[in-house]
């Protein structure tokens, strides 16, 4: 399986070369030259296997230049660090089914692509010899699962910028707390979008990429997609016929994971999209109304986000595979912070999508109610989700709400709606006394860039 750039401007790269790109080298995406279109008797055989054999199974037709041999040692490394047997457990709550993705290192759904990503660029790195800097922004999340994939690992270092104050305390901890000389944590005095931009603008100076051989572990890698399309494929084999899934989601990482797997399986009627009041993407697909708004913080930070990076790979997509149509509309988005579409392109995009919001009230009101119905307790993020799903529920479908994080990450939310807080994992409790390694920076890409060239490995 070869790689394209969303921009056309790169082609024939093999799987290798597009997880060390990470960025393609014309400002784009990287996607697959095409998806696999798995038969009926195939996914019949991967209904009752564990968890890491359905990884091998659906990642070993995209990396075709690793050897299955390898492939199936990264695999089982990456996932031998969850704490549950089956790593991606499904529960049934009430009308709907949660996908719990949270028993990773860091107690959040970005553990099942980042430590499988760390493996990888190790192994890659010692195949060929050289080096790395990981450079990544984070709302939250990404930033302490990517530095618990790459901490302590040989031929690597990390530089993982967060907005300053703007992550929940916990999310800081477990970032700040890590004492590898390998990991640099920047806390940019600004928002999300703004850690997203200089980390994009570093990318696209080329000549300053290859010199310092920057690595993107941020959800533009394709190898993090990669990873995330599993579990989709995994809870659609849980059911006869066809489900939907509801994601929230601020990035369009994790749903685009989702849209390759619909593609995949046909398993997925469609997948439901939930956004809090940074809902770009709702208006997106509810009205066709991509527009720049102001980003809003609120109880789910990992969602407060304007400018969401993987949207490309789906208008590539929507515009029919159409490079120069996209490298046209991403020009225009950037001149005037909106994109418009035509009545049949949102009417495809109906045909994957069906999408709601949350306010915070709404969402604490769903933490609970939901626990007062269930027992289960929601962190905000999840909360946003099944508000959504229960809001657009059909008997039709069976529906599974991802769990995106465990409810421990956010405290303060759970115990404001449920008058209590959850109960506290030990790995969490070990975070408050360690001592903290952070490098608080100006919004400024110059600076950022001369803290890179000063620590570089």
């Amino acid at each position: 399986m070869n790689y394209i750039s969303t921009r056309g401007g790169v082609s024939g790269i093999g799987f290798s070369d597009a997880v060390m790109m990470g960025l393609a080298t014309d400002g784009g995406l990287l996607l697959p030259e095409g998806i696999p279109q798995l038969k009926r008797d195939t996914l019949e055989k991967w209904r009752h296997l564990p968890y890491q054999e359905l990884a091998f199974e659906v990642m070993k037709l995209f990396a075709t230049d690793i050897t299955e041999e390898d492939l199936k040692k990264i695999i089982e490394k990456s996932y031998s660090t969850f704490s549950h047997p089956e790593v991606v457990p499904l529960v049934k709550a009430g009308k709907v089914y949660i996908l719990e993705l949270f028993y990773g290192p860091t107690l959040a759904f970005k553990d099942v692509a980042l430590q499988f990503l760390g493996n990888l660029f190790e192994y890659l790195l010692e195949k060929k010899g050289t080096s790395m800097n990981i450079l990544g922004a984070t709302s939250g999340d990404t930033g302490s699962a990517a530095i618990h994939g790459i901490k302590g690992k040989k031929n690597m270092s990390i530089f993982i910028l967060h907005p300053h104050k703007r992550v929940s305390p916990i999310q800081e901890l477990q970032m700040t707390t890590v004492e590898d000389k390998n990991v640099f944590n920047l806390a940019i005095e600004g928002t999300f979008d703004d850690c997203q931009g200089i980390v994009k603008k570093i990318f696209n100076d080329l000549e300053f990429k290859e010199r310092y051989r920057l690595g993107a572990v941020n959800s533009i890698n394709w190898a993090r997609v990669l990873a995330q399309v599993v579990y989709y494929v995994w809870a659609a084999l849980k059911f006869e016929g066809p489900i939907r899934v509801c994601v929230p989601t601020g990035n369009f990482g994790n749903i685009f994971a989702g849209y390759i797997a619909k593609r995949m399986t046909r398993l997925i009627d469609r997948l439901i999209l939930a956004t809090n009041e940074n809902d770009i993407l709702h208006r997106f697909v509810s009205k066709g109304d991509y527009s720049l708004g102001k980003v809003i913080p609120t109880i789910s930070p990992s969602m407060d986000i304007q400018v969401a990076s993987n949207f490309e790979r789906y208008l590539y997509y929507l515009y029919g595979e159409d490079p120069v149509r996209v490298r046209k509309a991403m020009e225009e988005f950037a001149k005037t912070g909106k994109l418009s579409f035509s009545k049949e392109e949102l009417e495809r995009v109906s045909k994957d999508f069906i999408s709601g919001s949350a306010t915070q009230e709404e969402t604490l009101n769903t933490i609970k109610e939901f626990y007062r119905e269930t027992g289960y307790i929601l962190d905000p993020h999840t909360a946003v989700g099944v508000k959504v799903a229960l809001e657009l529920y059909s008997e039709e479908y069976p529906t599974v709400c991802l769990a995106t994080a465990h409810p421990a990450k956010f405290p303060d939310a759970v115990e404001t709606a449920i008058g209590r807080k959850p109960d506290t994992p030990d790995s969490i409790k070990a975070l408050f006394n360690k001592p903290k390694r952070v490098w608080v920076l100006p919004s400024d890409v110059e600076r950022v860039k001369e803290f890179i060239s000063q620590n570089a490995i």
